[in-house]
Order: structure tokens, then sequence, then C-alpha cells
């Protein structure tokens, strides 16, 4: 099985080529760029429709984490075009982190469809290196679709746990790898290293529960699901929240 993931993984490669032509010549990077904020626009709406229940479900817990004042403290890594924002609690005070600067003018928009919230401010920055916002500063950390796409997911959990207040919640929803011995692993495989390239250094294969697992929380309440999403390599999940 492995010689034929291999062996598919290699056509993928080829077909790919133009793609991995324009990353050596150091164009694909800025087109992917610029581009992908356009698809996530439309893939987003498509995914809220499909995750409504999910979400609804996971973020109806926000709240709970609020601090002293009753006002919840929320730090959305990889906000992209905000499509959370519909889910969180009236009066959140929400900051945004996102290392695509070209998201803005979409993240923007969504904040002026939510007025319910409390918007204070979009840092263009990785997950991994949040150092504008400082130590024990924020209630609860959302970020969904994200883990998948870091470059280090440990350093990333490190920076959340960081800028956490002692008690408050990371609240994730995150595309995962399927069974090994499914046949949607083998597909997962297969079609990854051009998935990469297309979905802006998205991974299809990454078991992020582990990592989730390993990190420094004091609770973790994780769940494996399987919405019901159009494109089946996306449908296996974990969700659900972690206590600093």
């Amino acid at each position: 099985m492995a010689f034929t993931v291999f062996i598919l993984q290699l056509a993928v490669r080829i077909l790919s080529f133009p793609l991995y032509l324009l990353k050596f010549l150091g164009l694909w990077n800025q087109i992917s760029k610029k581009w992908f904020p356009y698809y996530m626009m439309k893939f987003s709406t498509t995914y809220n429709e499909q995750m409504a229940g999910k979400k609804q479900e996971l973020f109806s817990k926000l709240q709970d984490f609020a601090g002293p004042s009753g006002k919840l403290s929320l730090l959305e890594v990889g906000s992209g075009t905000g499509t959370n924002f519909k889910f969180y609690p009236p009066g959140c005070r929400v900051t945004c982190v996102d290392p695509n600067p070209n998201f803005e003018k979409f993240l923007f928009k969504s904040i002026a469809e939510n007025r319910h919230l409390q918007f204070e401010r979009f840092l263009v920055a990785a997950g991994e290196n949040m150092h504008q916002v400082t130590d024990s500063s924020v209630d609860v950390v959302v970020c969904t679709t994200v883990l998948c796409s870091v470059e280090n997911q440990e350093q990333m959990l490190r920076e959340v746990c960081r800028v956490l207040r002692p008690g408050g919640a990371f609240f994730f929803i995150e595309h995962v790898a399927d069974e090994h011995s499914t046949w949607n692993y083998f597909w997962q495989q297969v079609i990854e290293p051009a998935w990469y390239l297309v979905f802006d250094g998205c991974n299809l294969t990454r078991e992020s529960w582990k990592a989730l697992e390993r990190a420094s929380f004091s609770k973790l309440k994780l769940q494996h699901i399987q919405p019901p999403l159009s494109c089946k390599v996306l449908r296996p999940h974990v969700y659900g929240y972690a206590v600093k």
C-alpha cells in the first residue's frame, strides 16, 4: 500500500509541476496569498452551513470563561474572513491574528456585519509568534481549521498557553487525518502534495489531537467527529476545548 501511495503521489506531483515551478521561482507564495482569501470567503460560507450545529454547541460555552467583569476577552488565531464572529456572545471583545494581510478587507466586512461584538485589533502574525499579545491577557483563544497549516503546532500551542489567563480556555475545531485503515486516509495521502500547495500550506494527514494531548493544559475535552462535509477528505475532525 505504501508503494502505491508513493507512485500516486509522484503522479500528483508531476501533474502539479507548474505550481512547483512557480514555487521554485518564488512566485507561487504571492499568488496563493492573494487568491486564498477569495477562496476562503466562499468555502467558509458552505463550511459554516454544514458545521453550524457543532459550532453553536461548542461556542455556547465561551461565556463560561469570561473574567470577573463579565465581558469575554477573545483572541482568534487564524481568523481568516471572520467566519466565526456570528457565533460569539454579545459584547465579546475580539482580537484577531492572521499571517495573511490580504484577509483584512474580508475581516472588516465581517466586523461590520457583526455589531454585537467589540472589535479591538487585527494583528498580522503567525500563531507561533504572537509577541504583540501580552502574557495572561485573554480569557479565550479560538482557532478553527488552523492547526492543519501552522508550521509548528507545539510552538503555537505554547503561545496559546502564554497568552491565556489562568483558568482560560482554548477552543478548537480542526480537520485531521482519518483512521489509517480507511480509503479516505489513503486518498488524503495521495493528494496531499498538491493540496498543500494549492491551499496555502494545509496538511490533510496531521494528527492534531496528539499535539493537543501533549500541550500543557490542565484539562482537555476533545471529540473525534465525522461531519457530513461535501469534501470527504476534510470530514475527519476533532473539536472541543482545553483549559489552562
